[in-house]
């Protein structure tokens, strides 16, 4: 883990750059898989199921015997967690309903938008090195209360071609209408042309490798439209003398198990925070059971020291953090001053997990600086807004002068005949 001590602001322009693969060096290879399940559908999809996961299938979708074994596998006390985790996370994202009204923007002229869910949304949730069944809630609950009529879900099958029974009991809690054992390039693929198994969807949501991303990118620029460009998952730390040194480890060493390419970075201007935060840090990372994968994370892992609160301030509106915890006295106020994050985890007992689990927000969220132009998924991610315009014989008299003249100047005679004809008859 590397301490950077007052740089200058033109060195910031280099500790703001994420470790990040350059998915365009892999889109050959996705390009290949990409074609071939287009092309043959299922058979494709079964192939490489056998070539990158080593599984054989006979039937990619997960039937409801399976189901209702798996969630028999499912101990209680889990059930019972996801279950509050889903119930919170509903109650968030069903407060984010649109409510439009209609507008008078002239006599005669009514304005009014109306939402409407995306009918067939895809969801990928991941297998690898953890079971990410919460990602299942964070997807299929705000799909469910937008009203989406068929949310697909797709996830890899381990070696015996099963499910993990916590992302199929997720599944089934948050509402999934199907669930396939598709993972990888292939999955993207499927539900972004269709097979004679798996549906054809209008937008893909959820994490993965680079080559889930890449598979993503490319689908997305003529077929399906997606969630937004995914990096690997980073967190900022905003700190000052009164922060917990533990707090801040643990909260460290819980984004840097992610996997071997996330980043966490402490910023503070309390240099005094720097030897306590990195013993402290040192001492939890023996406990961890994922600790190879943490000590990776945090080779390009940084603890920055700056000059004052203002710079702190202003270096994490430039870095866009995916998460952003602040641990100091004044924590309300410099949230308010921040401009580019996609979660923020207010005060000493907000750590991030409660965000990634079941405090209610969502925690698919804009990485790789995206957080500048991208919010994370919430219910606003599954509908479409429809706008409506009703015009009256007295609107059109009213506007028509207006619409003429704009259409003349840009010489759409068409355009302003539309209007002229209809003047005419009244």
């Amino acid at each position: 883990m590397e301490i950077i001590k007052y740089p200058s602001k033109e060195e910031w322009v280099s500790l703001v750059k994420r470790p990040a693969l350059d998915v365009t060096t892999l889109f050959d290879t996705v390009r290949t898989v990409l074609d071939e399940v287009r092309q043959e559908g299922d058979v494709a999809v079964k192939r490489y199921e056998e070539k990158f996961d080593k599984v054989t299938l006979t039937d990619l979708q997960v039937s409801e015997a399976e189901i209702e074994e798996a969630c028999e596998l499912v101990s209680e006390e889990l059930k019972q967690a996801i279950r509050t985790a889903k119930d919170n996370i509903e109650k968030f994202h069903a407060s984010q309903r649109f409510t439009g009204h209609k507008v008078e923007t002239t006599p005669g002229v009514t304005c009014w938008q109306k939402a409407v869910a995306i009918e067939k949304v895809g969801l990928y949730i991941p297998g690898g090195t953890a079971p990410l069944f919460s990602t299942v809630l964070m997807l299929a609950v705000p799909a469910h209360i937008a009203g989406c009529k068929e949310i697909v879900l797709c996830t890899p099958p381990n070696r015996e071609g099963k499910v993990h029974p916590a992302i199929l009991f997720a599944a089934r809690t948050a509402g999934v209408s199907k669930i396939f054992k598709a993972g990888g390039i292939q999955a993207i693929a499927a539900m972004a042309y269709g097979t004679e198994s798996i549906p054809k969807v209008y937008k893909i949501f959820g994490p993965g490798n680079q080559y889930v991303t890449a598979a993503k990118q490319l689908v997305s620029l003529k077929d399906v439209a997606i969630d937004m460009p995914a990096g690997p998952s980073e967190v900022e730390v905003i700190a000052d003398e009164t922060a917990n040194p533990d707090f801040i480890a643990a909260d460290f060493l819980s984004q840097a198990e992610h996997g071997a390419d996330s980043q966490a970075i402490l910023v503070t201007s309390a240099e005094n925070m720097v030897s306590p935060v990195a013993e402290a840090i040192r001492r939890q990372l023996s406990a961890l059971s994922r600790q190879e994968i943490t000590e990776k994370a945090l080779e390009h892992s940084r603890i920055i020291v700056l000059k004052d609160e203002q710079e702190v301030i202003d270096f994490t509106n430039m870095y866009a953090p995916e998460h952003l915890i602040i641990q100091t006295g004044n924590y309300a106020y410099i949230a308010e001053q921040i401009e580019n994050a996609g979660s923020v985890f207010m005060g000493p007992y907000t750590p991030e997990s409660a965000g990634d689990y079941a405090s209610g927000t969502n925690h698919t969220l804009p990485t790789n600086g995206y957080a500048k132009a991208y919010s994370g998924v919430n219910l606003d991610s599954f509908i479409k807004k429809i706008t409506f315009q009703e015009i009256t014989a007295e609107g059109i008299k009213s506007l028509g002068g207006t619409i003429q003249v704009m259409a003349g100047n840009e010489q759409l005679d068409a355009h302003r005949n539309a209007v002229t004809i209809r003047l005419k008859t009244i």
